[in-house]
């Protein structure tokens, strides 16, 4: 089973979850084989626009190689892509697209039986949980949308305090975690912990969890 580090965001220009990435590559081992999957853009093409940035952030933080996995391959040379790796990497974007791709291609039931680590963020994050919390920027609606369940939790990414009353009213029914921006969960083997400040919404109330 994996072990899933689940980021609610980060700047890359910044690197303001550096902390978060490097406890993930150094569970993956010395020197990881990095394979990430920018699925995560409604206007998907072949190129990811933060490549470079991004190959370069995770050649300092110790990857021996940072490679894609292209939308287009087949099952087969993504599980042998897979098979290769030491850390695979779900970039953000949009969640329900990347949903809809990871389902599509069949990924799902090769990152369940990967056995390193595999790091979501922002919508990399949602896609990975059993529910994703999802707010629109245009109108602030909120609305909760199935994810791929490897990790078996409702979440929130990028959470601000302040979004609360949405949260709380969904929390009735159902727990909700958020994480802000440069902040984690890390779950292993049906253990949650967490990496700064995240915090739970539970019954209609709110409480830090670190």
């Amino acid at each position: 089973m994996p072990k899933y580090y689940l980021l609610g965001g980060e700047n890359t220009h910044k690197r303001d979850a550096q902390e978060v990435n490097q406890r993930a590559f150094h569970d993956a081992g010395k020197a990881p084989r990095v394979l990430v999957f920018s699925w995560a853009r409604a206007s998907f093409d072949k190129t990811y626009p933060k490549s470079k940035l991004l190959f370069d952030y995770f050649r300092s933080l110790g990857a021996s190689t940072v490679n894609t996995a292209d939308f287009s391959s087949s099952s087969a040379e993504i599980k042998e892509k897979i098979s290769e790796s030491d850390l695979v990497y779900l970039t953000g974007g949009v969640p329900s697209v990347l949903v809809e791709r990871l389902k599509k291609s069949g990924i799902r039931s090769l990152l369940k039986d990967f056995e390193v680590v595999i790091v979501g963020r922002s919508a990399g994050a949602l896609a990975l949980c059993r529910k994703c919390v999802i707010t629109y920027r245009s109108n602030s609606a909120v609305k909760v949308i199935d994810g791929l369940g490897l990790v078996d939790i409702t979440l929130k990414a990028h959470y601000k305090l302040g979004m609360d009353e949405e949260l709380k009213e969904l929390s009735k029914t159902q727990d909700i975690f958020a994480a802000p921006k440069g902040s984690a969960l890390v779950y292993d083997n049906g253990n949650l912990s967490f990496i700064n400040n995240v915090y739970l919404f539970h019954k209609g109330e709110r409480q830090l969890l670190s």
